[in-house]
């Protein structure tokens, strides 16, 4: 049964997609994996970037005489950059083409990387960074754009899930690579690595890769285009500035009032426009939000988890930083590990995308409680609840993205993408902010007097003598990072529910005959 094309009332059916677009040509594009290596190569060094330079900061601060404001530009410039541009360069890659978008961010990236290498000044480095971030915002949308087009849906999943894994292994391994960097180069080397790797993608990707647009772009929603580029570079900016200024503080509820305000606007542009950046119906779809719901509280749980496990081996263990990323290491190399076994495309298939989420998730959930609640008895434990955590993301988190992009037509696979690679940030950021600011919240409260109101670990030492006291200060931090980290497996836990919920309450979407041609409203009933 079918609904009425012209109802007004209750939220719209979910998207009822064409087969051909669905499948594509029986075993995709011939040379498709060979594409997915040259995009995940892409990724790779895109995602590095994110935390290849924690590592550098005493260079940095020794050679550039950079300032503390300065050293925290260098890192979130390009995160701000990345995150404010994720659904405009997506809408790019659709309207002028997939292809042409991932070389021009290969260009861009490749660009920004020799002027940051060579940069002499903290605001020539600042600046170049923020250059790498527009080229990043384009590979992280394209890449995932081609995937869609160059696999037919039997490979898919497993496709996504590597895309999914080389996100993970450039994530943690950026520390490692950064440090092994430093031990033999100056600091520029962390950045001209890049340069060779996008050489190789330029010439692979304009060989290999084809092209692919929206035949329906229609015109530049340039209104569109300014409001959610605004909004979004507001919110992620408050969400980055969050921890250090104080949510109280002006310089953090100004850009934020002012983003959430834009993108409100943005939002109700959206509705009126003839052609949108982003059809606001699709969150009207059970499988759209359900999709959405587990991207942003995955990303939550795990962002803030990583964040608080870092806090936790360097300053209850006294490790480097170069030895607690290490330490953390194991979490990605699970997810790589599920992922390029093909374990989780297997499953995937098995228990359907409602179930693997759900299931995912509440593992992840499982590992970070094992991590708070036994990680100080020794690294053993904390080991177990990183593989348990990788084995649960490895297992949702290409789930999750297949859901994301199956729920919009295949022609807006960099709009998707982008809405993808945009929720993630959010839900890493908010993960940070958040869990941090529950540890922050416990340790104040178990301080005690003669710590005073000192706001952080080394702080609170400093002002205290007493063999007592140290401990006590000890002590109040550890249970400030048990109680964040179980947040954090509370918030994992109830994302894969209601992603789950909202997904198996959706259903498998019907495929209709081609020839019917259905209106675009129309839809199995729910």
């Amino acid at each position: 049964m079918t609904t009425d094309p012209g109802a007004g009332a209750g939220p719209a059916p979910d998207p009822v997609p064409d087969p051909a677009a669905a499948t594509g040509p029986p075993g995709g594009h011939p040379a498709r994996w060979a594409i997915l290596a040259v995009v995940c190569l892409a990724e790779l060094v895109v995602v590095l970037d994110n935390t290849v330079l924690n590592v550098a900061i005493p260079s940095l601060t020794g050679e550039l005489g950079a300032s503390t404001a300065d050293v925290q530009w260098m890192i979130n410039a390009y995160a701000l950059v990345q995150a404010g541009l994720l659904l405009a360069a997506g809408n790019a890659a659709d309207r002028h083409g997939r292809k042409r978008m991932l070389l021009a961010g290969l260009a861009l990236f490749g660009a920004g990387s020799l002027a940051a290498g060579l940069a002499s000044s903290s605001a020539q480095l600042i600046a170049a960074r923020a250059g790498m971030g527009v080229g990043a915002a384009l590979l992280l949308t394209t890449t995932l754009a081609v995937v869609m087009q160059v696999f037919d849906a039997s490979e898919r999943p497993r496709a996504i899930g590597l895309w999914g894994a080389v996100n993970a292994l450039g994530f943690a391994s950026g520390p490692v690579v950064g440090g092994l960097v430093l031990s033999h180069f100056w600091w520029g080397a962390i950045f001209l690595i890049n340069i060779p790797v996008v050489l190789i993608g330029l010439v692979a990707a304009s060989v290999l890769v084809p092209e692919s647009r929206d035949p329906r772009g229609g015109r530049l929603d340039l209104p569109g285009l300014v409001l959610s580029v605004t909004g979004m570079t507001c919110v992620v900016y408050a969400v980055i500035t969050g921890p250090e200024e104080g949510w109280t503080s002006p310089r953090v509820l100004v850009p934020a009032v002012l983003g959430a305000a834009v993108l409100a606007v943005f939002l109700r542009w959206e509705r009126r426009t003839e052609h949108p950046m982003l059809d606001p119906a699709l969150f009207r779809s059970r499988r759209f939000t359900g999709a959405v719901t587990g991207v942003v509280l995955i990303t939550f749980g795990s962002g803030g988890a990583l964040y608080l496990l870092t806090q936790q081996f360097q300053f209850v263990r006294g490790d480097s930083p170069l030895q607690a990323g290490l330490a953390v290491a194991p979490f990605a190399l699970t997810v790589v590990l599920v992922n390029f076994t093909g374990a989780s495309a297997r499953l995937i298939a098995r228990l359907g995308l409602p179930v693997m989420i759900a299931s995912g998730m509440a593992v992840m959930a499982a590992g970070l409680a094992v991590v708070a609640l036994v990680g100080d008895g020794g690294y053993g434990w904390a080991l177990a609840g990183l593989v348990l955590m990788g084995a649960g993301c490895g297992c949702a988190n290409p789930a999750i993205a297949e859901a994301v992009m199956s729920s919009i037509p295949k022609e807006k696979a960099g709009a998707g993408a982008g809405v993808n690679g945009t929720l993630s940030e959010m839900g890493a950021g908010l993960g940070v902010a958040v869990l941090g600011a529950v540890l922050a919240s416990r340790f104040a409260a178990l301080l005690p007097d003669s710590a005073g109101t000192a706001e952080s670990l080394p702080a609170a030492l400093a002002r205290v003598s007493r063999e007592a006291d140290l401990a006590a200060v000890a002590e109040a931090f550890a249970s400030g990072l048990r109680t964040g980290q179980l947040a954090g497996a509370a918030a994992i836990l109830a994302g894969g529910c209601a992603a789950g919920l909202l997904l198996g309450r959706a259903g498998r979407p019907t495929v209709r005959d081609p020839a019917a041609n259905p209106p675009p409203t129309a839809g199995k009933e729910r």
